[in-house]
C-alpha cells in the first residue's frame, strides 16, 4: 500500500474517531435543556461528558495537523474553500468550551441557565455544519485547475448538503441520548431512553436518505456495502435501545456512525476533493500530498503516538464509566448565609 493511501486511511480513522466520540458530545449538549428540567439535572447531564469532552475534541486537532502535514494542497483548498462553515464551527466549539468550563463557577441560576443556552448553540451548530460540509466534499465543489475553490457560499448549500446537515445532527442526537441512558439513573434514564426512541427514528430515516443519495452521487460497490451495514447497525442499535440494552445501543450507533463515515471517504477515494467542473482539476491523494520522505517521517511518528492516545483515552473513559446520579439542591439551614 503506498504511503498516500496509508495517510488517506488514517485521516479517515481520525475522523471517524471524532464524530464517533464527540457526536454524543453534541447529542448531549443539543439535548441539555430538552432532557434536564431543572439546574439539578442539567448539572448531571454536563457531567456525563465533563471528564471526556475535551479529548474527545484532540481528535478533531489531530486530523486537522495530520492533514497538513500529510496532504497540504489537501488542506489549504478545504480551509480556502471552507472558511466561513469552519470558522463559524470553530467559534461555536469555542463558545461551548468555555460554557461546560464555567458554568459551574457561579452559583447563580441565571448564570447557570446562559451557560445552558450556550452548550446547545454551541453543540447544534457543528453538528449541523460539519455534515454540510462533508456533503459537499463527498458531492465535489467548484475547483479550477490550479485547485483554487471558485465557488461561493450558495454553492454549498445545496438539498443534498442540507440533508447532510440534518443528518448528521439527528445521528449525533440519537447518539447522545443512547449515551445519555447509558450514563444517567431512574427518571432521567427513562427520558432518555424515550428521547433515543423518537430521535434514532428520525436518524434512520434522514441517514438512510443521504447515504442512498451519496451513494448515487459517488460511490462503488463496496461503499454501498458499508453505507448498508451503517443503517443495519443503526437499526439494531435503537432495537438494544427498546429492550433497555444501552450498552448495546451505545455499541450499535458508534459502529453506524464509523461505517457511515467510512463509506464517505471509501466513495471519495482517491479523491480529497472532487470537482464539479472538470475531471483534471480534482484534487487527489497523490496531487495533495506531501514529499515521500515526510511522509515516512510522519508514518514513523504516528506509529508510535496514535495508539499512546488511544489507550490513555481509552483508560479515562474506563475510569468514568459508572453512572450519574442527580444530586438534589443542598438545602440551606435558617440562619446561615448562603
Amino acid at each position: 500500500m503506498e504511503l498516500t493511501t496509508v495517510w488517506f486511511v488514517l485521516i479517515a480513522f481520525l475522523w471517524i474517531g471524532y464524530f464517533v466520540l464527540e457526536g454524543f458530545d453534541f447529542g448531549v449538549g443539543i439535548l441539555l435543556r430538552v432532557l434536564g428540567r431543572d439546574e439539578p439535572e442539567r448539572r448531571a447531564l454536563v457531567t456525563t461528558i465533563g471528564p471526556v469532552w475535551d479529548g474527545n475534541e484532540v481528535w478533531l486537532i489531530v486530523a486537522g495537523g495530520a492533514t497538513f502535514a500529510a496532504f497540504p494542497e489537501w488542506y489549504a483548498t478545504l480551509f480556502s474553500g471552507f472558511y466561513l462553515p469552519l470558522f463559524a464551527i470553530l467559534v461555536a466549539l469555542i463558545v461551548r468550551g468555555v460554557a461546560l468550563e464555567y458554568r459551574g463557577k457561579r452559583d447563580d441560576l441565571p448564570w447557570r441557565s446562559r451557560m445552558d443556552t450556550m452548550i446547545a448553540v454551541g453543540s447544534l451548530l457543528p453538528a449541523l455544519l460539519w455534515g454540510i460540509t462533508f456533503a459537499n466534499l463527498l458531492r465535489g465543489v467548484p475547483l479550477d485547475a490550479s485547485y483554487e475553490y471558485v465557488g461561493s457560499l450558495g454553492d454549498s448549500l445545496s438539498p443534498f448538503a442540507l440533508l447532510g446537515g440534518l443528518a448528521f445532527t439527528a445521528v449525533f442526537v440519537a447518539h447522545g441520548a443512547i449515551f445519555l441512558a447509558l450514563r444517567t439513573t431512574d427518571e432521567l434514564r427513562d427520558r432518555a431512553n424515550r428521547m433515543a426512541g423518537l430521535s434514532g427514528l428520525v436518524a434512520t430515516v434522514l441517514a438512510g436518505g443521504f447515504l442512498a443519495w451519496a451513494q448515487q452521487i459517488r460511490g462503488d460497490q463496496w461503499s454501498v456495502l458499508i453505507a448498508g451495514l451503517a443503517v443495519l447497525a443503526l437499526l439494531g442499535g435503537l432495537v438494544a435501545n427498546r429492550f433497555r440494552r444501552e450498552g448495546w445501543a451505545f455499541a450499535g450507533t458508534a459502529l453506524a456512525i464509523a461505517l457511515a463515515v467510512t463509506s464517505l471517504f471509501v466513495a471519495m477515494f482517491p479523491a480529497v476533493m472532487p470537482s464539479t467542473l472538470e475531471p483534471g482539476s480534482t484534487l487527489t491523494t497523490v496531487a495533495a500530498a506531501s514529499t515521500p520522505y515526510t511522509l515516512k517521517i510522519l508514518t514513523v511518528i504516528a506509529a508510535i503516538f496514535t495508539p499512546l492516545v488511544m489507550l490513555y483515552q481509552g483508560w479515562t473513559y474506563w475510569v468514568f464509566r459508572k453512572r450519574v446520579m442527580v444530586e438534589p439542591p443542598v438545602a440551606v439551614p435558617s440562619g446561615v448565609n448562603s
